[in-house]
């Protein structure tokens, strides 16, 4: 049975309502962890596309994936925020009189003026299996929480007897800068029922990827650990990013049980004291990068950014060549997952080597041990081991304005090395006295395969 009604609401958005199917199924899949036992890499529409992204470009990107990028590894294409609301804008979303879309369970479900094919409670299913069928994987972006509009329409909560969205709420540390939900209050019956309701949904239409906005900063535990619970009995393996950072160092322990990823930072542009200061807070996380839960370096703001996007006006990344290199090594020697924020079709062909160098990939595919040497001065260097006992990988960085000595001892490190390669230029680096030393322009790196 489908429904199609408008419920006009007194001082809140118009609610075009439709329902979607659901597969009802609610067995446990496995481990979590399973899901992502190397980083997740794919493409992620916010730094293009804001919440304006439409179907078309979602599948040019996919298109674009398939052909250029999925064989080294990169699979996932992710729809970022608000693809529910049917006249969203960039350049400052928060407007009013904005035109939600939900189900009569009061679950989002696309706009279909924005994604077509989710007309007759179709939902993102047509479009996961057009991601699907390249041999790819689809993902979706969520705040938490519960629909406001569903708690002043009091729609039911799917899989509880009689209880509504009315009950199951409260305002406790809303998001302040987002007004979309309210916050699911854990303690009351039918809030766990929700977030099932809505991991039903999302495996019915074959999503693979979920990131929750608004999660970790502040940290909702309690919500966290309902969303898990909902992912676990879903019958699908999706893989859960929780957003954004900085997630608190305390809670390392908690979120490393329930998450995939999580990000260890805000947003991440393309400015360089963006990436300095995510070189700052990774010391912290070294420890908890293991298979399966990642910390999360957020998206790489590289090529065509912000056509329609929130951070500036339609441009090439704002980084240098340099810069350019220093992010994707820090990325890859941390084994942050990499979510391309850059617009695909649009590719150009130097950002293209930087996404798909073999040979720098290896460190993020194959890294172990990942650990810092030293951090300071502005000096940073990062080791890892090789999981198929070929040696290891070393990064060097220039985080400082002026040009650098960087000096790693190898010895000290317990790395018997005798050769050293770049892994960009191939070229041999130079191994004397157990050390590598290597002179850096500022804001520069290298990283090497120690054989």
């Amino acid at each position: 049975m489908k429904f199609g009604f408008f419920i006009t609401l007194l001082s809140v958005a118009t609610i075009s309502v439709c329902c979607a199917d659901a597969s009802g199924n609610t067995q446990t899949f496995g481990d979590f962890r399973d899901y992502a036992l190397t980083p997740p890499m794919g493409w992620n529409s916010w730094d293009c596309y804001g919440p304006t992204v439409v179907e078309q470009e979602v599948k040019d990107a996919a298109d674009y994936m398939a052909a250029n990028l999925h064989q080294h590894g990169w699979e996932y294409i992710v729809v970022d925020i608000r693809w529910f609301v049917e006249n969203d804008h960039a350049g400052g979303y928060n407007v009013d009189d904005q035109i939600y879309v939900m189900d009569e369970w009061g679950r989002y479900t696309p706009a279909v003026n924005r994604f077509p094919s989710a007309a007759d409670g179709a939902g993102f299913k047509p479009l996961a299996d057009y991601v699907h069928d390249k041999n790819l994987k689809f993902g979706i972006h969520l705040m938490r929480g519960i629909p406001k509009i569903a708690v002043e329409a009091d729609c039911p909560v799917k899989g509880t007897d009689g209880i509504t969205a009315s009950q199951i709420y409260n305002e406790d540390r809303l998001c302040d800068w987002l007004p979309d939900n309210y916050s699911v209050d854990f303690a009351k019956p039918g809030a766990q029922e929700y977030y099932n309701s809505l991991f039903e949904l999302y495996a019915s239409w074959g999503v693979d990827f979920v990131k929750i906005d608004d999660l970790s900063r502040p940290y909702h535990k309690e919500e966290i650990e309902m969303i898990r619970k909902a992912i676990d009995g879903c019958g699908r393996a999706i893989v859960l990013s929780a957003s954004p950072g900085e997630t608190p160092v305390a809670e390392a322990g908690h979120i490393s049980a329930h998450a995939n990823m999580w990000r260890m930072v805000g947003d991440v542009w393309d400015i360089w004291g963006d990436v300095t200061h995510l070189m700052d807070v990774a010391d912290s996380w070294y420890p908890y990068i293991k298979p399966g839960t990642w910390p999360d370096c957020d998206m790489i703001p590289l090529g065509h950014l912000a056509i329609r996007g929130e951070r500036g006006e339609d441009r090439k990344t704002r980084l240098t060549e340099s810069e350019q290199y220093s992010l994707m090594n820090l990325f890859l020697i941390l084994r942050s997952p990499l979510m391309f924020g850059g617009d695909l079709p649009t590719m150009d062909d130097a950002t293209l080597r930087l996404l798909t160098n073999e040979a720098a990939l290896e460190a993020h595919r194959y890294g172990i041990g990942v650990r810092p040497l030293f951090h300071e001065d502005g000096r940073l260097a990062v080791m890892s081991d090789d999981s198929r006992g070929k040696g290891c990988w070393l990064a060097m960085f220039n985080a400082s304005d002026e040009e650098q000595t960087i000096v790693a001892n190898l010895a000290e490190a317990g790395v018997k090395g005798r050769t050293a390669e770049d892994v960009w230029t191939g070229e041999r680096v130079s191994v004397k006295g157990g050390c590598i030393s290597v002179s850096l322009a500022p804001h520069a790196s290298m990283m090497v395969r120690i054989k």
